[in-house]
């Protein structure tokens, strides 16, 4: 993998924590969408497709070094993490409800995530955390319609 490859797959290089990667990288997804205008439809949107299509490359790498799905590429969660907030206000509870969901899903890993995660190469890699994703999002729309 090159270096730019190994810069986004890490998140930054937050993939290369000792402890706990995966969430760390999911801190750093929650950083980005609390720069301002990030939350944007016209920025968050762009932002996922880009980084999903090029996360799947730079996995798809990494993986190829590393072995299958490497805990140092943490590129699915932060674009889960994105997915995680899209359409919902910008307010500190449902970002942090948001970070707790995904990441208690993401060990779950509740159908069909089970299946891409069993899976190799860098669109399983994405998928399953995409699909944690979408659940989380899906969870949160549900609790501002019905849970008030």
């Amino acid at each position: 993998p090159t270096f730019v490859d190994k810069l986004i797959s890490t998140g930054l290089g937050t993939g290369l924590s000792p402890f706990a990667p995966g969430t760390v990288g999911s801190v750093l997804a929650l950083l980005i969408y609390f720069i301002p205008g990030f939350n944007k439809l016209y920025v968050m949107i762009p932002s996922i497709v880009i980084f999903f299509v090029w996360g799947t490359y730079s996995a798809d790498r990494m993986e190829r070094v590393y072995g299958h799905d490497p805990s140092r590429v943490v590129i699915d969660e932060i674009v889960a993490v994105w997915i995680s907030l899209l359409f919902l206000p910008k307010r500190l509870f449902l970002a942090i409800a948001a970070f707790f969901i995904f990441r208690i899903l993401d060990i779950i890993k509740p159908f069909p995530a089970n299946y891409f995660d069993r899976r190799n190469g860098g669109i399983s890699i994405m998928m399953d955390d995409v699909v944690c994703g979408v659940y989380t999002n899906l969870i949160l729309l549900l609790y501002l319609y019905f849970g008030r």
